[in-house]
């Protein structure tokens, strides 16, 4: 490539997707002299592609390509390729019962004139095809709408505020000279909801979203779990617009010189506030953290820059219960007698999750008498006599506060 012999009329062309393992004499003026990093395609970028993708492919009519386009954040070439495969698979499974042959074996023309891809053929597509960037940290976000979320409005208002704006209309934050909080956490008593809010957020937001459990970052050789810290954030700015949750935060980042700290965890601190808010800038990703016990949390990470917002879960009032109770009891066949109001005012002490609890012990003790009662009938018995009555929750309550549910 550079010797004394003139190579003439010929070029070199390399590809790989890991250039930092290339020997640095390849990497100099005079061999590769240019080096073409090619990212993950933009919004416009994807609706060009999906085009190509989809090209001479029957679309149904409500198929949008831009809304497709809008939701495929960190999806690449290869990904959106596999994406309207799945989709055609998908269409032609559900017509495969329908599918006739002529003697000659070929498909009548009536039956492909049906087949059409449906924007559900792409939706189910997309629980199969992730984006590629993130496929070994990549987690399925739950279907939780802040419908699922009861109670809680000024923090549901305050994380609408603080993750979803900045991500649909960014060019209202630069005209403002607004810029988006990097990190928001989440403490409050166990129970309350700080998971389930994460959820929601990541729903409702439309981005990718990678949960990391503060404890599985640790790892027993040294620089492992610093090398964890960087891969995440690392992963989390190629699929940008992403949400990055660390669950349990207290158990990664203790605070330093305490006995809970260790030399780990230390590195593990420094990365952390690296990442956060070091010399190179955090674009497109937004930290969630949750913790029960923010005393434990080191002081450096909770200062503007890094986490802006604090937001504590305060114990449900009547009314967020009285709604937690409305949430968990939606579709079940409650009885007459059945008070949502009666039971929030007896659950005054309780959390999110022992209502919860409470509503998944009443529904197993309606369904063991339903069962137990119809044990000497000669049929099973079936759903249509199931009743949700007040005595089961009563009787749930009593076993939720004696610890047994």
């Amino acid at each position: 490539m550079d010797g004394l012999k003139d190579r003439g009329q010929v070029i070199v062309i390399g590809a790989t997707n890991m250039p930092d393992a290339l020997d640095p004499a390849l990497r100099r003026p005079g061999r590769f002299d240019r080096e073409i990093a090619i990212s993950a395609p933009d919004r416009y970028g994807r609706l060009e592609v999906l085009q190509i993708h989809t090209r001479g492919m029957p679309l149904a009519s409500g198929v949008s390509l831009e809304g497709l386009a809008d939701i495929t954040h960190g999806f690449v070439g290869a990904d959106l390729e596999a994406l309207c495969r799945e989709a055609a698979m998908t269409t032609l499974r559900r017509a495969m019962p329908q599918l006739t042959t002529e003697g000659d074996h070929i498909l009548s023309d009536e039956l492909l004139s049906k087949l059409e891809v449906t924007m559900e053929d792409f939706q189910e597509a997309l629980k199969e095809v992730g984006p590629s960037a993130i496929r070994e940290v990549f987690t399925e976000v739950p279907n939780v709408r802040w419908d699922d979320v009861g109670g809680l409005e000024s923090v549901k208002q305050t994380l609408m505020e603080s993750v979803e704006w900045p991500l649909k209309p960014p060019d209202l934050f630069k005209r403002a000279g607004a810029r988006p909080p990097r990190g928001i956490i989440l403490s409050g008593p166990p129970g309350t909801g700080k998971t389930l809010l994460a959820k929601a957020v990541a729903t409702e937001c439309q981005v990718n979203f990678i949960a990391i459990k503060g404890p599985a970052i640790l790892s027993k050789w040294v620089g492992e779990s610093e090398r964890a810290v960087r891969e995440v954030f690392r992963k989390a700015k190629q699929a940008s617009p992403c949400i990055v949750f660390f669950d349990e935060i207290d158990a990664l980042t203790p605070a330093r010189g305490t006995q809970e700290a260790s030399s780990v965890t230390d590195r593990v601190i420094s990365q952390l506030l690296a990442e956060l808010d070091g010399i190179e800038e955090l674009r497109g990703v937004m930290v969630l953290a949750a913790t029960n016990r923010l005393d434990l949390v080191d002081p450096a990470l909770l200062r503007p820059g890094r986490f802006d917002i604090h937001i504590r879960l305060p114990r449900p009032d009547h009314d967020a219960r009285r709604e937690v109770f409305g949430i968990h009891t939606r579709g079940r066949p409650l009885g007459e007698d059945v008070d949502l109001d009666g039971l929030a005012r007896a659950t005054e002490s309780l959390v999110g999750a022992d209502i919860e609890a409470i509503c998944q012990q009443a529904a197993l003790a309606a369904i063991r008498e339903t069962i137990l009662g119809g044990k000497d009938s000669p049929h099973v018995p079936d759903g249509s006599a199931l009743k949700l009555t007040a005595r089961h929750f009563h009787e749930a309550m009593e076993r939720v506060s004696r610890g047994d549910g």
